[in-house]
């Protein structure tokens, strides 16, 4: 006896159908029925939902953090451009002791 094929709902599909149970006043076991999903399945959505609902009211921290990374970015760009003046500097003096010495 084969297993029925697993589905996985991705993080947009999820909120579609919770957002038919507690805006539209869908009943969970319409749902359910509708999408093919365990009861306890959409429970647990819910929780989680309502656990991290709190991340979508603090957009000026991740603002924050999205700024600190951006100015990190700049400052590692900023380290690479240096390095690459710094082999730039040493290929052109070891080229021209080369040629000094006579081997190119």
């Amino acid at each position: 006896m084969s297993q029925p094929e697993r589905r996985h709902f991705g993080g947009e599909e999820k909120v579609k159908i919770l957002r038919l149970h507690l805006l539209e006043g869908k009943a969970v076991s319409e749902l359910c029925e509708q999408y093919k999903i365990n009861p306890s399945l959409f429970y647990q959505w819910q929780r989680t939902f309502f656990e991290n609902g709190s991340r979508a009211f603090e957009g000026s921290g991740n603002a924050r953090s999205d700024s600190k990374l951006e100015k990190q970015v700049e400052a590692l760009e900023a380290r690479l451009q240096r390095k690459h003046e710094v082999l730039s500097e040493l290929m052109e003096e070891h080229i021209r002791l080369k040629k000094d010495l006579g081997e190119l």
